[in-house]
């Protein structure tokens, strides 16, 4: 590729990470994709134990950093949603069978958001790796546009194949298919949704690739993923994209301005503005909302049946450990799954409030790490993007379920926690060096 600089990996871990990640079009052209994370994270995380265990004796372009407190929070609430899906299948009479299954759907979906974590944290995979890897997929999407744009107008069909490969099995075939594009039912316009099982979900996928395009160095690669993530959202015609493509890539690059005092004043001075001008903003604002929503109003519909369903059948019925699984959904909603198209309604519906806080704790805790970051440095403005697009993911879909895509962004959360954790470790090493050569005294003089 003419112009375009070449990436090195360092190691196996990071050869490893940058190479699938790149390969993400073949892999979908495969139908592979929903395998290839999980297989990823279980080797990953595999080798993130090892090097653990071994320590100085691992390979040195190996060799582990410990385990950061919050990958740990990571860990133990991901551990605690299999206990309490164990809890859940018991109290409602689920066999032992559909508790082995919910179990590897459970290493397939919410382990994911530990193990991906956990290797970022302990292997030294360079967030550089990522970054490059994420251009990588821009341009390969840049390359195939055109063929999918112009599918629906040549009479091709929407999906090409569904893999074999859904034998293993999965939540559904989408999963394992291969699509040029979808029509929409309400308007019946074609939409696009790239490698993602459907379109929503491709444009937060859009919006992961600004976010890592942004930390570019190459101006070629950039321009590759910017332009590239850019297209996925506008062509998902998704809403939550466009509420991403703003809510997730601007609040980490004008966070620093929250420590500066002129900010402060022009804020004020835009409140006293806009208080004089409340209800008309006030009423603007409705009107944006209203129009959001009835932009597909089945969709909305649908989507808040479900959330209604879901919160008072939780509040009902099962409190604590939730039904342990989702439950067919009737024709009010389209037949879609009680506890599904929103995390938080899914978790209570499924894991009741324990399995909410497994996940809210870890969550939050990596979000104030990323905000503290941000606010005094670039480093922190790709997690908190990261954090912010998971937020807004868990308000329309079901998170774990898409840990399988979303994984270079949550394996960004461990390289952070791990900086962090080594930033610490330099000061208090510094502190102890200053404290030992107080305490040793000012050197003899020579005679």
């Amino acid at each position: 590729m003419m112009g375009f600089s070449t990436f090195a990996p360092a190691n196996p871990a990071e050869r490893m990470v940058y190479r699938t990640l790149a390969w993400t079009w073949p892999f979908y052209g495969l139908g592979a994709l929903y395998l290839v994370g999980p297989v990823l994270a279980w080797l990953l995380g595999g080798l993130a134990a090892i090097a653990l265990y071994l320590g100085p004796a691992m390979r040195s372009d190996l060799r582990a950093s410990p385990i950061p407190p919050v990958v740990w929070a990571w860990i133990l609430g991901m551990l605690a949603m299999l206990v309490i899906l164990w809890v859940g299948h018991v109290n409602f009479g689920f066999g032992l069978k559909q508790t082995i299954k919910s179990s590897i759907g459970w290493a397939k979906g919410w382990a994911l958001m530990a193990l991906f974590p956990l290797a970022g944290a302990v292997l030294p995979i360079r967030r550089e790796a990522l970054v490059r890897a994420q251009c990588v997929v821009g341009l390969w999407t840049l390359c195939l546009v055109p063929i999918l744009f112009v599918a629906p107008y040549i009479g091709l069909p929407e999906r090409i194949f569904t893999s074999p490969l859904k034998a293993v099995g999965g939540p559904g075939p989408e999963y394992f298919s291969v699509y040029f594009f979808t029509f929409d039912p309400a308007s019946w316009q074609p939409r696009w949704q790239f490698y993602a099982p459907w379109s929503p979900f491709a444009a937060l996928l859009g919006v992961i690739m600004i976010l890592f395009a942004l930390e570019e160095k190459d101006r070629r690669w950039q321009a590759a993923g910017l332009a590239a993530g850019v297209l996925m959202v506008l062509a998902s015609r998704s809403r939550m994209g466009l509420v991403g493509l703003v809510g997730c890539t601007l609040p980490p690059r004008l966070l620093p301005l929250v420590a500066r005092s002129w900010a402060w004043m022009a804020l004020a001075g835009l409140t006293v503005v806009a208080s004089m001008f409340s209800d008309g903003i006030a009423t603007a604002i409705r009107n944006v909302i209203y129009k959001f929503k009835n932009a597909r109003a089945d969709s909305t519909r649908v989507r808040a049946t479900l959330q209604r369903i879901a919160e008072e059948r939780w509040r009902e019925e099962a409190v604590w450990f939730g039904h342990g699984r989702v439950a067919p959904g009737s024709h009010i909603v389209e037949y879609m799954p009680i506890g599904s198209h929103h995390t938080w309604y899914g978790l209570l519906f499924v894991k009741g409030i324990t399995g909410v806080f497994a996940f809210l704790i870890p969550l939050l805790w990596s979000a104030s790490l990323a905000i503290v970051d941000a606010a005094r440095g670039a480093r922190g403005r790709l997690p908190l993007g990261i954090v912010l697009v998971c937020v807004l993911l868990s308000m329309g879909e079901n998170i774990e379920i898409e840990a399988y895509l979303i994984w270079p962004g949550l394996m960004i959360l461990g390289i952070h926690a791990r900086e962090i954790a080594a930033e610490k470790r330099a000061r208090g090493a510094g502190r102890a060096g200053h404290r030992a050569a107080v305490a040793a005294g000012p050197a003899p003089q020579a005679a």
